[in-house]
């Protein structure tokens, strides 16, 4: 496992942007899976936005496809989400996780989590 600390949520209005970080501690980083859930309040956690180990692969919810933009930096151990054009319907509690290999939508496969950062968005 990995422990995973998020930061850079917040409160913006729709249509702006924000960039979550996730700072991952342990010597394995750079061998794991990386994933962006939400989770709104009353509903299950959503796969926002996965990437694989060395960046080359990533894989989005339809409803973020052309917003939101995940990347990685295993040099720095952190992995990003950048998110523009933001909706009042993005407003969650946001979660990094981590698994080794590959990238799955289901976040029972995941064994590494953050404690999350919300992320609020004015009409």
């Amino acid at each position: 496992q990995v422990q995973l600390v998020e930061s850079g949520g917040g409160l913006v209005q729709a249509g702006g942007s924000l960039r979550l970080s996730c700072a991952a501690s342990g010597r394995t980083f750079s061998t794991y899976a990386m994933a962006w859930f939400r989770q709104a309040l009353g509903k299950g956690r959503e796969f926002v936005a996965g990437i694989n180990w060395s960046g080359g692969t990533t894989t989005y919810t339809d409803s973020v496809k052309g917003r939101f933009a995940i990347s990685r930096d295993n040099a720095k151990n952190t992995v990003y989400l950048q998110m523009n054009s933001l909706k009042p319907e993005d407003t969650a509690r946001y979660y990094c996780a981590g698994r080794r290999n590959y990238i799955t939508y289901d976040p029972h496969e995941y064994d590494s989590w953050g404690q999350g950062t919300q992320v609020t968005v004015s009409s």
